[in-house]
C-alpha cells in the first residue's frame, strides 16, 4: 500500500484525534479537581513527606497564662463559672496593634526582634492565614473578636510569625490552646511572606518550622519559628530561639485582658 493509501491516513487521523480526546478529558478533570481545593497565597507545610518527620522533629511549646488566685473576690456567678462571657469581657477592644507588636523586643538573654510587618485582620476565619481545621474551632465556640499577626526577625534573618486571636469568651482561647497542642504535626496558623522591601528571603511552604501556643483570658497567641535558609534542621535551637519572643508577646497579652 502506497503512503498515501487512503485507508492509512484516515487510522492515522483517528488516532491523533482519540489521543486529543483523552487529553482533553484529563485535563479537564485535573482543572476541576484542583478548581474543588483551596488555594492558599502561601501554604504551611502539610505535605505527606514533612508530616511523617514532624511528630519527632517539631517541638510544640504551649504555655497556659491564668489569673493568680484572688481570695479576697467573692464567688463568680453560676454563668460565668460556666464559661458565659461578661458584656463587658466580650466587647471591650483587643490590644492595640501597637502594644501587642512593639517596633522591638529586647529579651532576657540579649536577643532583640525586630518588626518587619504587622496587620490586624478583617476576619479570624480567613482562609489564606488559617487553616480549615482552626476555622472550625473558632466558629464552634462564642466568635471571635480579632486577630492580630506580625512578622519579626531576629539579627540572623531568622523569621518569626505570631498571630493573636481574642476570643470572645476566654474559655475558647484555653479550649484552642488545648485542641491545638494535640497534633504535633499539624500547622494551623500560616507563615506569611515577608514585604518585597524587607530583605527577607520568601521561604518555600515546606521550610521547616516549629510552633508555640499561650492562653491569657481572651487572647490565644500562636507563634511560628523558621530558620533563614529554610533548613528543617537544628529544629531545639530554632525552639530556644522562638520562645522568648512568644512569651513576651503571650505576657503582653495576659497583661492587658487582666486589665478587664
Amino acid at each position: 500500500m502506497r503512503n498515501d493509501d487512503p485507508g492509512r491516513s484516515r487510522d492515522k487521523s483517528d488516532d491523533e484525534q482519540w489521543n486529543e480526546f483523552v487529553k482533553a478529558v484529563a485535563a479537564q478533570e485535573e482543572a476541576e479537581r484542583r478548581a474543588a481545593e483551596p488555594q492558599p497565597k502561601r501554604v504551611w507545610p502539610r505535605n505527606a513527606a514533612m508530616a511523617l518527620g514532624a511528630a519527632a522533629l517539631t517541638l510544640l511549646g504551649v504555655e497556659l497564662l491564668q489569673p493568680s488566685a484572688d481570695t479576697s473576690a467573692p464567688p463568680a456567678p453560676a454563668s460565668a463559672a460556666a464559661g458565659t462571657p461578661t458584656s463587658a469581657a466580650a466587647e471591650h477592644p483587643p490590644i492595640p496593634l501597637d502594644q501587642v507588636f512593639p517596633a522591638e523586643v529586647k529579651t532576657a538573654s540579649g536577643a532583640v526582634f525586630t518588626r518587619v510587618a504587622s496587620a490586624a485582620l478583617p476576619s479570624c476565619t480567613e482562609r489564606d492565614p488559617v487553616a480549615p481545621a482552626l476555622i472550625a474551632m473558632i466558629r464552634a465556640g462564642k466568635g471571635c473578636v480579632a486577630e492580630q499577626v506580625a512578622l519579626y526577625k531576629d539579627a540572623q534573618d531568622d523569621q518569626f510569625n505570631l498571630a493573636v486571636f481574642t476570643m470572645k469568651d476566654p474559655l475558647d482561647a484555653f479550649d484552642l490552646v488545648t485542641q491545638l497542642s494535640r497534633d504535633f504535626e499539624d500547622f494551623e496558623v500560616g507563615a506569611q511572606a515577608p514585604p518585597p522591601a524587607s530583605g527577607l528571603r520568601t521561604l518555600p511552604p515546606d521550610s521547616g518550622m516549629v510552633q508555640a501556643f499561650g492562653s491569657g483570658g481572651r487572647g490565644m497567641v500562636a507563634a511560628l519559628g523558621q530558620w533563614a535558609d529554610g533548613r528543617s534542621t537544628d529544629r531545639q535551637q530554632l525552639v530556644d530561639r522562638l520562645t522568648p519572643l512568644h512569651d513576651a508577646v503571650a505576657k503582653t497579652v495576659f497583661a492587658y485582658e487582666s486589665r478587664f
